[in-house]
């Protein structure tokens, strides 16, 4: 659990768009692997196994919980660190990444954290996804030119927006 824990929660993160969200799908991913341990085939990588059961958490738990309205608290404020302004800065990009990764669809978004956030190469994310490697690949390009464009029409800084 120790070695995944941080793929298994950006991965449910990236499905469900909440971290509280995510980290009750990362539970349930963890028991659910640990319930069906045994239909594991040991000689197949586990991370890709362990990320499919993740995926799967992470939408069901999306399919049967109502849209949360209460935001995390930031539980890294502390008076050393970055300044005040570029804290607002990063916190400003990432509302504006999160708000844009939100707008994809699940899979093009979930195939997107996989292979620029988690490395995953293109053909674990098919088996974690159970789709062909040429679909991610396609995914994966679709969602970065919808990052990109969503986020340049974002940018405050932009003067011709």
């Amino acid at each position: 659990m120790l070695r995944y824990e941080a793929s298994v929660r950006r991965v449910a993160r990236a499905v469900t768009g909440n971290p509280m969200d995510a980290d009750d799908a990362a539970q349930e991913a963890f028991l659910s692997a640990l319930d069906r341990i045994e239909t594991y085939d040991r000689s197949r990588p586990f991370g890709p196994w362990l990320l499919r059961i993740a995926t799967n958490a992470a939408i069901d738990l999306l399919r049967r919980r109502a849209v949360r309205t209460a935001d995390a608290l930031d539980d890294r404020i502390a008076t050393h660190g970055p300044s005040p302004a570029k804290r607002a800065e990063v916190a400003d990009l990432r509302g504006r990444l999160e708000a844009a990764l939100a707008t994809l669809p699940e899979r093009q978004r979930t195939a997107l954290v996989l292979f620029d956030v988690e490395g995953y190469p293109h053909a674990e994310i098919a088996g974690i996804l159970g789709i062909p490697e040429g679909t991610v690949r396609s995914d994966v390009f679709h969602a970065r030119r919808a990052l990109r464009e969503l986020l340049e029409l974002d940018d405050p800084s932009r003067e011709d927006a």
